[in-house]
């Protein structure tokens, strides 16, 4: 199964321009099985996931949240209380309190703006479950480092859009090859590391 793990919508990101109804709708012409949206410091309610979910009942929707880490940013999946995980925290609290609620943290675009990721996790040792190999907003030397880390650590890699517009929606994507239909599955299979990191043939 083919999902995006890491786009913003106009409903709680200031800097997309993406309404939420146009990512399903986007996300259906592309042949994404599932879409997990990460806004920015905030989680979707249950029930405006499931106001979404109404109207694309094909679509698996999720929801996970971007953290603003102190030292980058971080994608968190399978919370249940994200006023635990403020902006500001520093990585390893948060893969301790992320994991305490069950959930798996992914490092998000990392060594991007100069981000001095080996450093941070050599400094802090975190325990990430993951990290994103691609993103519309890697490079190839971001993706080249981000590779050497995955191998060298043991971690999930992730391919994801970081979406702000419809049509950047799924560039990237993380197949699940056994399948996930609940956010209790997605998170097992990024800590069991039963994911990988694609980029869409085409994709513009």
């Amino acid at each position: 199964m083919k999902f995006d793990l890491h786009m913003h919508t106009t409903r709680h990101s200031p800097d997309s321009r993406m309404d939420p109804v146009a990512l399903c709708r986007r996300a259906g012409e592309i042949g994404l099985d599932g879409v997990v949206v990460t806004e920015h410091d905030w989680l979707w309610t249950e029930a405006e996931l499931d106001e979404l979910r109404q109207g694309h009942p094909q679509l698996i929707i999720l929801a996970g949240v971007e953290v603003s880490a102190f030292e980058g940013h971080f994608l968190v999946y399978g919370i249940r209380d994200p006023f635990a995980v403020p902006r500001g925290i520093h990585v390893a609290e948060l893969c301790r309190e992320v994991h305490a609620q069950g959930g798996a943290v992914v490092a998000a675009h990392p060594f991007r703006w100069r981000q001095p990721f080996e450093e941070i996790v050599k400094r802090e040792k975190p325990e990430l479950d993951g990290l994103e190999l691609m993103t519309n907003n890697m490079d190839a030397e971001c993706r080249r480092l981000a590779a050497g880390m995955q191998r060298q650590h043991n971690l999930a890699g992730l391919g994801s859009s970081d979406a702000h517009d419809a049509h950047i929606l799924g560039v990237c994507y993380t197949e699940f090859p056994d399948g996930t239909t609940t956010m209790t599955d997605l998170v097992s299979a990024i800590r069991g590391r039963r994911v990988t990191a694609h980029e869409r043939n085409g994709a513009k």
